[in-house]
């Protein structure tokens, strides 16, 4: 239940962010959801290969609860990350439409 109401809330977000910025809105609801789960199952990977390989931790990865609960900071901070990179990238790239109807019978030159 809480998984659905991230999703709805991420989405929503980078949704109104690409709209700000007239980019595709629904291709970055889409992604902001994938690059969420995908920053998550990464950081459990990670700590896979750190708890097998590197410390010997003894986690019990048994208990699925838990590690999701570990992985949402993570995928959240991701995201944060991602939007102020969107974000920035779109704020120096904006385009100023000039209302070129004005300039109608005007010399090139101006």
């Amino acid at each position: 239940m809480l998984g659905i109401f991230f999703i709805y809330f991420i989405g929503k977000k980078f949704y109104e962010l690409a709209g700000r910025y007239n980019q595709n809105q629904w291709l970055f609801a889409i992604l902001s959801i994938v690059v969420y789960y995908a920053s998550m199952v990464l950081f459990v990977i990670g700590l896979v290969i750190l708890d097998e390989f590197v410390f010997n931790w003894y986690i019990d990865w048994d208990n699925n609860s838990s590690i999701s609960y570990l992985g949402i900071p993570v995928g959240l901070l991701t995201l944060y990350g991602f939007y102020k990179f969107l974000e920035s990238r779109w704020k120096n790239n904006v385009v100023i439409i000039k209302d070129e109807i004005q300039d109608i019978g005007k010399s090139i030159d101006n």
